[in-house]
């Protein structure tokens, strides 16, 4: 299973997308400050998470949230109760 994943940083409220094979390994590499994009916003908190049985899937997902303004826009009015 491959997830893709939003973190918000504690410190600045900054939203970082990703996607991986292993969420739960992923995230502890973020919080443990091993991932360049992300380890100067720590503390981060996972905030939504969809599920993929496919990587490609997975990974045009991600790209499609991190490209496509217009996506990422829709996603956090859906999930705006959660993102604040």
């Amino acid at each position: 299973m491959y997830s893709v994943y939003i973190l918000k940083s504690a410190k600045d409220s900054h939203l970082y997308i990703g996607a991986t094979g292993n969420l739960q390994k992923r995230l502890s590499e973020h919080n443990q400050g091993k991932v360049f994009a992300t380890k100067s916003r720590l503390p981060l908190k996972l905030v939504y998470c969809e599920i993929y049985r496919d990587r490609r899937d997975a990974f045009k997902r991600e790209k499609m949230l991190k490209h496509n303004g217009q996506g990422l826009r829709r996603l956090k009015e859906r999930l705006a109760f959660s993102l604040s």
